[in-house]
């Protein structure tokens, strides 16, 4: 195991403390934080979020985290986005017009268009594999998670797709480039499943540890 403990972002808002336990339940080395220092100095990088797309990059903004991240990824470091955490990896949403999310994919954030199922999207739903990554190697295909959602992210580049569900209409619900990996739906709320997800992505951090 690294000697450096990934990180999860305290930027006041998401259920930090239920992905902190799963990450802990496994034995991956975890701290919550707002510290710069401690964001670089870590093997990886985890941003948990539930609430608004706006709000979330705000309070990132007030905990002065924002270049931080964005250098530490840029770099290589490793990045689990969840939920909100993965759609503020992209330009925009339609969630808060004007507000400028991370900027590191290309691509926006839309409401769901659907009018014959219910908004947010609540509960256990499948994806279905785009491509290959350690992420989901451990995860037959069309496994069930838990996701909580009236947004989602429509990446420019189609090839950073991981896995697509469909709630009426289809969409990306993770993505992986490179050093970087996202969700919709909630690994520490989607038991083995989740779980694993997050064991491969601590392997993931452990592997990296030396950039």
């Amino acid at each position: 195991m690294s000697s450096r403990k990934a990180v999860i972002i305290n930027y006041q808002m998401g259920n930090l403390s239920s992905v902190y336990n799963a990450f802990k339940f496994l034995g991956i080395d975890v701290e919550i934080t707002d510290s710069k220092q401690k964001i670089m100095d870590s093997s990886g990088i985890i941003l948990p979020g539930v609430g608004a797309f706006g709000d979330t990059m705000k309070n990132l903004d007030t905990a002065g985290v924002i270049d931080t991240i964005k250098n530490e990824i840029t770099k290589g470091k490793p990045y689990l986005g969840i939920c909100l955490g993965y759609q503020v990896l992209f330009e925009k949403s339609e969630e808060d017009e004007g507000i400028e999310g991370l900027n590191l994919l290309k691509g926006k954030v839309i409401r769901f268009k659907t009018k014959s199922k219910k908004i947010p999207h609540i509960g256990w739903n499948q994806i279905r594999k785009r491509k290959e990554s350690s992420l989901i190697e451990n995860i037959p295909d069309e496994s069930f998670f838990y996701f909580v959602h009236s947004y989602y992210p429509v990446p420019e580049d189609d090839n950073i797709i991981l896995t697509e569900t469909e709630y009426d209409e289809i969409f990306a619900s993770s993505i992986a480039v490179d050093n970087i990996f996202a969700t919709q739906f909630h690994p520490e709320k989607s038991q083995e499943n989740g779980l694993q997800i997050i064991k491969s992505f601590g392997e993931f951090c452990d592997n990296n540890s030396g950039n």
